[in-house]
This record gives structure tokens, C-alpha cells and sequence, in this order.
């Protein structure tokens, strides 16, 4: 089903434009003719877009068309697979287009994006809204009710998937309804793009640029290597910038003494999108918030995260509500004392200051050297980004027998993307990989999984991962913080999830999976970056090659539990303002972001910690975790409870692995995610191995 989400509308476009294009010239009008099919981007032009789009919508249409219009009775092979299958052209072209737009964008595709938005909003509505076409599927569904037709159990969540993604599209409502559905829908494609478009921009606007460097006191060199390279390639030579990249930002704050340059960066962060210029995202989002509320309204629902937790494993806001608040007590405590004794150092230097934001990482940073004699720029020599993917590597085939195979083959989109041929234990084809690890200014903050073809039946996954780590700084490679290399770990944990499924059907393939339950095989490959069995093989000195001493991995290990309750604490708070700006019944008088401060003065957020992400920067809730950030603290129970699993019969036990792999990672959205779990680890998941693995109780 992802293709016709993703396609999201432009059937009557295709009649207004009605452009021509030569399929010789245009490359997304045939299969890519390499090795893997994998996209040619050589051959890709920026021209090449909205003809492949439009010629896509046309196929599509008549895809749907010859269902419709099919004399035989309605069965699952000449309807659901049909419609399943359906979209190639709309698949291949949106795959690149997208992809390219959050890693590596630039003013004409972001200028197609806002165009082709409502174009992709209206053709996904005329293929939801087809009453000739939800008549058909509703037969099947009626058929297989009533026990008149057979389905094996993917056939069934298949069918389920597609039933119930007409009716959540408002295939059963009136037509006036529906029509203003379409308006609705419409105007939120492109809001949405439009409020990260001011994000993108708003981060791009600020470089902090330092003249003296005795101003970098404390900053490790490789830190102030990089801000030198980073003012070069702004034209400001001999000067030291910082961006607000995350692999900028955060060790400006980590590390520099001077607390108003620490200041000064961490309010230009917390304040992106809120500025009352032609970026400021406080009115867009109200009005994204009051086009969601009538949206669900129209569907039934008294609040938009009704309407979006129906399909997930936590049902209703109120069950994902009683997570976020069950955890809040715990990590608001331990917050405090964090807090506490981070005051403490700051009193003890005599100056009377009290401990702000700004001040947080600084301080956190003495502490964690002062409590466990650990310095985060002392061990990140030991992971350099090659190593840390040979970690990876070496743990994918230790569980599962998968093996990543470098190759310079296949075509990218931009020379920081590297590519892999990845095959499973059995030397069979899983897929290609394609990694993206280096920042940009023209990518998105963050990092993600997705892919230019979903698998299904014998067509095998073109899976990519995008983030922005640490840049390479003169001599030195790109060293990553650990909580980069747990990153790496997780994407690919999604990567994993795309290349080892089995399932036979794109609408249910890969990560095709309930929101709060897609995050499981991601986190849970987090436990083994970071596992002292693991450390000892991956994490190497860049230069002399030394393996990463015992007595550093025991610190480590000691420090798992270090800031803790701040991490989940700004994690918590973002995840319920999130989910209280979307169970709001009324928006009339919404002040965002007196909203935002009334609610985090309700729930107790102390004023040294901000929301991980503020409403006004808050890109999630623009890219489908809308009502939806609290996935990550519900699937962390899933996942840290399966890790019991394998801390009980060894970290690479090969039946337990084998199990994962059977019951969850093949499986894709082919089965109740629940039943799935229990059928691996054998009952339903506790709390209290979060609890533990956070150091909150």
C-alpha cells in the first residue's frame, strides 16, 4: 500500500498538464537497465520528474481502471493483488524524488516538492475515495467475514490493510464529506512540506562564527579542526564556525568554556521556526493542527491521535498517555538530581552561577569525567565510521549469517553515498544497501531508513540510510560520539527489518508495520553496539590500530546509566506535547507555543531541560510520527525486554537469533505485531527491563 500513500494525488493534473515525455530520454519510464535495478542517477535530470509523475499517475489510473471496470466478481487475486501491484512508474520515480529531497535537496526540487504535493494528495484520494474500487475490496473483505473464501494469514493482513485504508480514508462517508476531505488533505500536503522547508532554512541561517580562538577553551582540537574546515567552506578563512548540525552543535556545548557561546548556539536551536519572520512555523502549525482535528472529526474520532493510534499497537492516546506518564515519574526524579549534582560542580567553582540549559552538556561532561573518569573525546579515536560499519557488519553476520559487500558498481546520488551488495548466509541476493553518513546543508537534521523499492515475491529491497554524523577533520577520519555509533546500529536495525522479509506482498512487506511496533528491530540492534563482546572486535584506534583497551570499555559500561534521566526526560516531554497537541478538541485560541510552556509547566519539565524537539521545529510530526512520537518509548518496551531473550542464552545465540529473524523480521505487517512478539519471546513485553536498561528505577 505504501505506493499509493506515497503517491499521495495528481490524477487531475494529469489532464491539465497533459505533458509528453520520450521514455527513451526520461529513465523512470522503464526499469532501470543496471545490474540491480538499482536508479541510474547518471542518467537522472531534474526535467525528468514531473513528466515521470504524470505518465506514473496515467499508469496507476488505468491500473485502477481495468480493476473497476473487471467483469468477474471481486476476489482477492483480480483486486487485492492487483491494487497491490499497481503504481511502478509512480514507485520508481518517488522513491529517487524523495529521497533526494530530504538528503539532497536543492531550490528546484524543493520548488516540485510544494508543487507536486497536491498533485500526489489529489491522485491518493481519487483512488481511496473510488467508490466502484471500495466496493470491490469491501466484497472481499465482506467474503472472507463470512468464511466464503480462504486467505492465508499474510493474505488476510493484506486485505485487513487495504479495507481499512479506504474506510480511514473516508471511502464510507458522504459525499460532501468526502469533497471536503479532499480540500483538507490537499492543504495539509503542502503545509507540512512547507514547515520543514522553514526548519531546513532556518537551520541554514545561522553559522555562529568565532574570530579568537582563545574563545575555544576546552574544545578537544579534532572539535576545533572541524569549526576550521567548516568556516573554509563558507568563505571565512581563518575563522571557526558552527552550524546547527547536531555534529556542531553538540560539542560546542559539550566542551567550551565560554558559556555565551554555548548560549548563544543553544537558543538559536530551541528557537528555530520561532522568530515571527517569513520561517516562523507558529501559525502554520495551528493551522496544520485545526486541518487534522477536522479531519478526524469528519472520520468519527473526537481528536486527530484517536484517529492515528486506531491501527497501532497502543489502540488509544490514552494507553500511549499512561506509558508517557507511567515513565515521567520515574525520569523527572532522577532529572533532578542530575540537576542537583551538576549545580554542585558549578558551586564549587566559586563563580555564583546557576545551572541553565546552556549549561547542561558542559557540566555533564565534567561530571561524567569527575564520576567515572570518562572523556567522550577519549574514546572517539576508537570508533572511526569504517570501524564502527565493521562492527555492524561483523554482528549482522554473527546473528544472522548477512554479509555487506562494498562495491564502486552501482550509481549515487551524491559521492559521500557508499554502496553494498547484501547477501544472506546462504549467498542468496537480500537487496542493495546504500549508506549516507556525512552532513549537508541541503539534508535534514536527523537520521532515517527507507528505500527506492520495497521488496516483495522475488523482488528483493533498495534499502538507504541517512544521517549526519561527525565530518572528517584534515587528518583525521570521521570519529564518531557513541551515541553516533548507536545510531548507525539502529538504522541499519531498520535496514535489517526491509532486507530479511518474506513476505510476498509490497502493502505488508519490510516496515510496512504499526507505527509503535516498526521501531523494535531498530532499537534492539542498539544492545550489541555498545556490548563489551562487540567493543572488543569493531572499536579500534584510528591510527595505531589498538583495540579499545579493557579498563576504557568497563567505563563504559559504568556510564551506560549516566544522564540518563535527562535523555529520557526531554524524550518524554517532546513525545506528550506531541500527543497533546493532537488529542486537542479545539484549536480556536491556540497559542502554540503558550501551549507548549503551560503544558511543560503542568507535567513539572524543569526549566534546565527543553522538549527534544519544540513544537515549532518538531519535523516528526510533520513525517508521519504526527501523534506518533511516543512509538519510540513503546517500542522501547518491546525491545528491551526481547534483548532479555538473548542476555539469556547468549548475545549471539544462534536459535534465539533465528527465532527474531522467524517471528518478527520476515514476518513484516503480516501478522497482529503482538501475537508476533509473543510467538518469540513467549509472553506479552514487561516494563522493567526498560526501566532498568535506563537506570530509572
Amino acid at each position: 500500500m505504501k505506493q499509493l500513500v506515497i503517491a499521495a494525488a495528481m490524477t487531475c493534473l494529469v489532464c491539465a498538464c497533459g505533458q509528453k515525455t520520450n521514455e527513451s530520454e526520461n529513465p523512470f519510464l522503464a526499469e532501470f537497465q543496471t545490474p540491480y535495478g538499482t536508479p541510474d542517477f547518471s542518467r537522472i535530470k531534474v526535467e525528468h520528474y514531473e513528466p515521470a509523475f504524470l505518465a506514473g499517475i496515467d499508469q496507476q489510473n488505468e491500473e485502477i481502471r481495468t480493476i473497476v471496470e473487471n467483469a468477474d466478481e471481486p476476489t482477492f487475486e483480480n483486486t487485492i493483488v492487483a491494487l497491490d501491484k499497481s503504481g511502478e512508474v509512480l514507485d520508481r520515480v518517488s522513491g529517487v524524488f524523495f529521497a533526494l529531497t530530504e538528503a539532497d535537496t536543492n531550490d528546484q526540487l524543493m520548488e516540485l516538492e510544494t508543487k507536486f504535493a497536491s498533485m500526489l494528495s489529489e491522485h491518493s484520494d481519487n483512488i481511496y475515495l473510488n467508490q466502484d474500487l471500495y466496493k470491490r475490496v469491501a466484497a472481499v473483505h465482506d467474503k472472507e467475514a463470512e468464511g466464503k473464501i480462504q486467505l492465508t494469514t499474510e493474505q488476510h493482513y493484506l486485505l485487513d490493510k487495504y479495507y481499512k485504508g479506504f474506510v480511514r480514508a473516508g471511502a464510507a462517508l458522504d459525499s460532501a464529506k468526502q469533497a471536503r476531505l479532499r480540500e483538507i488533505n490537499k492543504e495539509l500536503a503542502t503545509l507540512t512540506i512547507e514547515f520543514g522547508n522553514h526548519v531546513l532554512a532556518d537551520n541554514n541561517a545561522y553559522l555562529l562564527v568565532v574570530d579568537d580562538k582563545k574563545d575555544l577553551e576546552g574544545l578537544p582540537e579534532t572539535v576545533v579542526e572541524g569549526a576550521s574546515q567548516e568556516a573554509k567552506a563558507h568563505g571565512k578563512e581563518g575563522k571557526w564556525v558552527f552550524t546547527l548540525q547536531e555534529s556542531s552543535r553538540l560539542p560546542l556545548l559539550q566542551y567550551a568554556k565560554n558559556r555565551e557561546l554555548r548560549k548563544d548556539i543553544y537558543q538559536a536551536y530551541i528557537n528555530l521556526g520561532n522568530h515571527g519572520d517569513a520561517n516562523d512555523n507558529k501559525e502554520l502549525l495551528k493551522r496544520i493542527l485545526t486541518l487534522r482535528l477536522e479531519k478526524a472529526r469528519l472520520m468519527g474520532y473526537s481528536n486527530y491521535a484517536e484517529y492515528q493510534l486506531a491501527e497501532n499497537m497502543a489502540k488509544t492516546p490514552e494507553n500511549a498517555l499512561d506509558l508517557l506518564y507511567k515513565l515521567w515519574g520515574y525520569a523527572i526524579g532522577k532529572a533532578k538530581s542530575e540537576a542537583a549534582q551538576l549545580q554542585a560542580i558549578m558551586d564549587r567553582e566559586g563563580k555564583g552561577e546557576k545551572l541553565e540549559a546552556w549549561d547542561w552538556w558542559y557540566y555533564a561532561e565534567k561530571l561524567r569525567k569527575e564520576k567515572y573518569d570518562l572523556n567522550e573525546d577519549e574514546i572517539k579515536p576508537y570508533f572511526s565510521q569504517e570501524d564502527v560499519h565493521n562492527g555492524l557488519c561483523y554482528v549482522v553476520n554473527k546473528l544472522y549469517g548477512v554479509t555487506l559487500t562494498p562495491t564502486d558498481s552501482i550509481s549515487v546520488y551524491n559521492p559521500d553515498v557508499k554502496t553494498y551488495i547484501v547477501n544472506d548466509g546462504d549467498g542468496s541476493l537480500l537487496g542493495i544497501f546504500y549508506s549516507d553518513y556525512m552532513p549537508r546543508s541541503n539534508k535534514r537534521s536527523g537520521a532515517w531508513m527507507s528505500n527506492f523499492r520495497e521488496a516483495s515475491a522475488d523482488v528483493r529491497p533498495l534499502i538507504y540510510n541517512v544521517a549526519s554524523f561527525t565530518k572528517p577533520a584534515g587528518d583525521l577520519p570521521s570519529l564518531l560520539t557513541l551515541d553516533e555509533a548507536r545510531t548507525m546500529f539502529h538504522e541499519f536495525g531498520h535496514a535489517l527489518h526491509g532486507f530479511l522479509t518474506n513476505c510476498q506482498y509490497k502493502g505488508v512487506s519490510g516496515t510496512a508495520v504499526a507505527q509503535d511496533f516498526v521501531e523494535l528491530p531498530s532499537q534492539i540492534m542498539e544492545h550489541w553496539a555498545m556490548a563489551p563482546e562487540v567493543l572488543k572486535v569493531y572499536a579500534k584506534h584510528y591510527k595505531t590500530r589498538e583495540a579499545l583497551p579493557d579498563d576504557l570499555i568497563k567505563k563504559i559500561e559504568n556510564q551506560s546509566h549516566f544522564n540518563q534521566g535527562f535523555m529520557t526526560t526531554e524524550l518524554l516531554a517532546a513525545a506528550i506535547l506531541d500527543m497533546e497537541l493532537h488529542c486537542l478538541t479545539s484549536t480556536d485560541s491556540l497559542d502554540v507555543m503558550g501551549f507548549e510552556k503551560q503544558l511543560m509547566d503542568k507535567i513539572g519539565l524543569i526549566p534546565q531541560i527543553a522538549p527534544r524537539y519544540r513544537a515549532t521545529y518538531f519535523n516528526h510530526i510533520m513525517g508521519g510520527y504526527d501523534a506518533g512520537y511516543y512509538s519510540y518509548l513503546w517500542a522501547e518496551r518491546l525491545d528491551t525486554d526481547a534483548f532479555e531473550a538473548f542476555k539469556e542464552h547468549g548475545l549471539f545465540d544462534q536459535e534465539t537469533a533465528a527465532s527474531f529473524r522467524k517471528n518478527i523480521l520476515e514476518k513484516g505487517g503480516s501478522d497482529d505485531p503482538m501475537k508476533m512478539y509473543v510467538a518469540f519471546r513467549g509472553a506479552e513485553p514487561s516494563l522493567e527491563p526498560l526501566l532498568e536498561s535506563r537506570g530509572l528505577k
